[in-house]
Parts: structure tokens; sequence; C-alpha cells
């Protein structure tokens, strides 16, 4: 028989070889599920995670890789923050939605004049408090009414989605696109607009963010008392009663940071790769970021990493798709076995295996 055996304290070795492992086992696993579709899976595994670095086409693909790994990562950090604590932000897909309706309806505002030093910063400001307020939904009914995050933050994406149709076919729709949904083209639209910072680096305003986000959360958990809370609550919270954590504080803190963030991955989609709101706008990059920050062990520089591999995911499964004729699908479902894995495996942090016969108490 195979005990689980808890550890007297989480092992350090397991914790960081977790996602190494994980990542080798999507492999196998995704490998015979390709094989099971009847493609090569040595050759499929070589397109996602080799030819977008080292292939023919690499350059261009590592621009877009920057690109890919930005919103990823803004979301992450922010959702790091509210899971260490024991906070569950499952909605960041719907303030990254709002935070893109926002941004785009002060830029399109402003249309057509041309004054880039004061709307782009002011698109920026409405795309991070349009997400932190569609997070302060769950955070005050959680708060006040001591309501399940998990839900209300999920439920309210569905609330966003049909709020990003209404602005697509209505409040933002284009009024000389003929009748056809979707707002004005922001990346023609010099004063709303979030181009290459580098011409063909793809390093955009987004990118820039990201990597300023990894830095605050470095900052924030190594160095800073609020970190220290957060970590505390998730490891104990009766200690951090004791403390003298305030709870309410701490849930409209993670909260409302996590929804800031997500709110400026969706403005700088949306003013950048994306370009419009359109009725299709989202594809999913907030429910994407939880696999990317359990992938990265919860730790700013570690979601850096798992945001480019999970980017190069997207990137090569892109390529896969249209090279090789595999089914979107099958990316999706890839990508869901990282977080299995990552989840199964995990649990050999804080177990270990015993065999043999018999109860272990």
């Amino acid at each position: 028989m195979i005990h689980l055996v808890k550890r007297p304290q989480p092992s350090r070795a397991w914790s960081y070889a977790t996602p190494v492992l994980a990542v080798l086992m999507t492999m196998v696993a995704g490998g015979a599920m390709f094989a099971a579709l009847g493609k090569d899976p040595v050759e499929v595994i070589r397109t996602i995670f080799w030819d977008p670095l080292f292939g023919e086409f690499a350059f261009y693909f590592r621009g877009q890789l920057l690109v890919k790994a930005a919103p990823l990562i803004l979301i992450a950090v922010g959702l790091s923050l509210g899971f260490k604590a024991g906070i569950w932000n499952i909605g960041a897909e719907g303030q990254y939605i709002l935070g893109a309706i926002c941004g785009a309806a002060v830029g399109l505002a402003f249309y057509p004049m041309e004054a880039r030093w004061l709307i782009f910063p002011l698109m920026i400001i409405a795309g991070a408090l349009g997400g932190w307020a569609w997070a302060m939904i769950p955070a005050i009914l959680k708060t006040r009414f001591n309501t399940n995050e998990i839900l209300v933050s999920l439920l309210l994406v569905y609330v966003a989605e049909q709020l990003l149709a209404k602005m697509a076919l209505g409040a933002l729709r284009n009024p000389d696109g003929a009748g056809f949904p979707g707002s004005r083209n922001l990346s023609q639209y010099a004063s709303a607009s979030n181009p290459e910072l580098i011409a063909g680096s793809g390093m955009h305003w987004g990118v820039v963010a990201a990597l300023i986000a990894v830095i605050f959360g470095y900052v924030l958990f190594a160095r800073h008392m609020w970190g220290f809370q957060i970590r505390l609550t998730g490891e104990s919270p009766r200690a951090a009663r004791f403390g003298g954590v305030k709870p309410t504080r701490l849930v409209i803190f993670c909260l409302g940071v996590s929804g800031a963030l997500a709110g400026l991955a969706g403005l700088f989609e949306v003013a950048g790769p994306a370009g419009q709101i359109s009725i299709d706008f989202n594809v999913g990059y907030g429910f994407t970021a939880i696999i990317v920050a359990f992938l990265g062990r919860l730790h700013p520089v570690g979601i850096l990493l798992a945001g480019l591999l999970m980017a190069l995911t997207y990137i090569g499964g892109e390529a896969a798709a249209s090279n090789l004729g595999l089914p979107s699908a099958a990316i999706q479902a890839f990508q869901g076995m990282l977080l299995f894995f990552l989840l199964a495996v995990d649990v050999l942090t804080n177990y270990s295996l015993r065999f043999g016969k018999g109860e272990v108490a």
C-alpha cells in the first residue's frame, strides 16, 4: 500500500522541483494525446517548445513571446497576492475585460484629438480603475456579508462578457464601421495606441508594466510589512489574527491590487495587439494566469519565468495548429494538463510517500 505521510515542514527541494517535473510530465502525457490524434508527438513538442525559440522564424516569435507573456505576468502577479493569503480571486478575466472597456472608452472619448501625452496616461488610469472597481464587488461582499469570493468573482466574468458584447454592439461601436460590431481601431489612433517601443522586439508599455509588477511583487514580499502579513495570513490565519492583521483591509488590498493589474493587462492589450473592443476580445488570459501563478510558485520571479513558458505554449500551439493541423482544443487541453500535474506533484512538497502494509498515523 502507498501512504501519504505529512512532512514536519514543507520540502524546499520538492518545492523547486515540482514545476520542472510537472512540465516534463505534461510533455509525456501531451505527447500521448497527440499520438492518439494521429500526430507525431516528437514533432508536435518540437514545434511548440523549440521552433519558436530556435527555428527559422525565431526572431519574429521571440518578439511575440513578450506580447503574449506580458498580460499573463501582470495578472498572475496580482493573483499571487491573494492566493498567498488564502483570498481566491478567480474572476481576473472579468477584471481584464473591464479594464479594457474603461481604458478604450477614455481613448475613444477624445477621438480624433491628438495629445498622446494626455490621452494614453488617462487610459492607463482608467484601465486600472476599471479592473479595481470590478474586483471591489467580491471584496466588499466578502468583507460585509462574508460571501464566497470564488463564486462571486467567477460569476462576474460572465457579466463582464455581456458588458463587452453590449459595448461592441452599442456605445463603443465604430460609427464608421457600416454596422459591424467593434470599436474603432485604436492602433490607427496614435494618441490611444500602445505600439512597439523598439521595432521588431515586441516590447510595448504592457511589457514594461509587467516587469515593474514583478519588481513590485518581489519588494512587497521581501521587504514590506504588507507582504509579511500576506504570507502570515496564508500560512497561519490564527497567528495572523493574534498578530494584529486586519482581515478586512487585507481582502480589500489583495483583491484591489489584483483587479487593478488585470485591468492594466486589458488596457495594454486593447490598445496594442488586439487594437479594438470586439465581442471576442477576451481570450482567456485571466484564467490562464491562474496556471502561471501556481507554476511560478506564487513568487514574482517564478511567475515571470512561468509566464514566458505559458506564452511559449500559446505561440508554439498556434504554429502547431497551422502547420500540423492540430486542433486548438488539444492545445488548451495541453495547457490544462500543466496545472493538473503541477497540483498533483505539489502534494509531495508537504507529504512524503511511504510503501508498506498497515495504516500510518
